[in-house]
């Protein structure tokens, strides 16, 4: 969509955005790793432990010179704070429509010139450390790579890694993405449980094969 493309920012986004970076660099967050230089891809985090995740992710990616999209139910761009959700990255969903999800968000990719979509890839704060798979479908549907970007609160660091093309096996692409998590930190537990999940379903994808 080209909400943005002919109109100046809301001053509230533009108020917020300020706010946002300006919690990032009060805080003392630390970069690890650079984003690509290609011009759309998802980024899949993890974990998702606080509300705090996206304030930092937009202050991480800020440093990349990217601005990140996000995924929002469609009611929320209506009255008021349509220009604002748009201007903050918001991606509307209308869960009601015939297409499904993976179709909207693929068909936005193709829109644009530029996409950098965050996906919360464990789903919820309460997720023991697996995967939900909608980064990754949306990923193979839109045709672009994926990004792993981890955290950890404790030392205040982010860290992006290398793009990942995702292949037709589910399982494979996520075992690569769980090794670069777990050469990060080794020891983080939710990252050895998505290491567990991924060697899962590489057996269950060769017995159902």
């Amino acid at each position: 969509m080209s909400e943005r493309t002919s109109r100046k920012r809301s001053i509230l986004s533009r108020i917020v955005r300020r706010i946002i970076m300006a919690l990032y660099r009060f805080k003392g967050w630390k970069l690890d790793g650079h984003l690509p230089n290609i011009e759309k891809f998802v980024i899949a985090g993890a974990p998702h432990t606080s509300n705090w995740d996206f304030v930092f992710f937009v202050g991480a990616t800020a440093e990349e010179g990217v601005e990140p999209n996000f995924m929002g139910k469609h009611t929320l761009f209506q009255g008021m704070m349509r220009n604002f959700m748009f201007d903050m990255g918001g991606i509307p969903i209308d869960r009601t429509k015939r297409s499904n999800v993976v179709e909207q968000v693929a068909a936005e990719f193709d829109q644009r010139d530029h996409l950098a979509l965050v996906i919360a890839a464990e789903g919820t704060r309460s997720s023991n450390g697996e995967w939900k798979s909608g980064f990754y479908n949306i990923a193979r549907a839109a045709n672009v790579p994926i990004v792993p970007a981890w955290v950890c609160n404790e030392d205040m660091v982010l860290g992006f890694g290398p793009a990942i093309v995702p292949t037709e096996s589910y399982g494979e692409t996520l075992l690569e993405i769980a090794r670069f998590m777990r050469s990060k930190r080794p020891d983080y537990e939710r990252y050895k449980v998505l290491e567990a999940q991924a060697l899962r379903l590489i057996e269950e994808e060769k017995t159902n094969a």
